[in-house]
Order: structure tokens, then sequence, then C-alpha cells
């Protein structure tokens, strides 16, 4: 499997699972990013270390078998890497 295909499917499946972690826990994430929504909060997204927290906080909060199949490290790495597209949602009022 090519790294473009592989990479496609991991966001496929991580989408959905991360999407209702974020709507379900809204108000636990937004401290983490070390403020309210709006400005702050995408000040923080541009941080390494604040998407580092918020992803490492969700990554316990996954449905098991997600977690089986994606392990944190890879999780991290693509919250990092999609970091607008997943966590985005984080700066808009719910």
């Amino acid at each position: 499997m090519d790294q473009a295909n592989e990479s496609a499917t991991l966001s496929d499946k991580l989408t959905g699972p991360i999407t209702a972690v974020i709507d379900k826990r809204r108000a636990d994430l937004i401290p983490l990013l070390q403020g309210s929504t709006g400005q702050a909060a995408q000040a923080a997204l541009r941080d390494d270390e604040c998407v580092r927290k918020v992803a490492t906080f969700c990554y316990p909060l996954l449905p098991v078998l997600v977690r089986l199949a994606v392990k944190e490290p890879t999780f991290i790495s693509f919250v990092l890497n999609n970091r607008e597209k997943v966590l985005g949602r984080l700066t808009t009022p719910a």
C-alpha cells in the first residue's frame, strides 16, 4: 500500500471517532488550548505542544477498536499533521 493511500485510510478511520470525542468533550478540551474559543484557541492550534496535549487527552477516549488499530504515537502524529481539519471545530462556538 502506498503512503498516500495509507494516509487516506487512516484519515477515514479516525475522523469520525475524533469528531465524536471533540463534540462530547469540548468543555474539557478548551482549557487544554489555554483559552476559550476564538483567537486564543486558534493560536494554540498553531502550537505543537498544545495540539499534542489535546491528542494525548483524546486518545484514551477513542473506541477500543480504533485504539487497537491505531497506536498512540501514530494518532498524535495524525492530529499534528491534520490539526486544522481535526481540531478546527474547537475554534468555533458550539
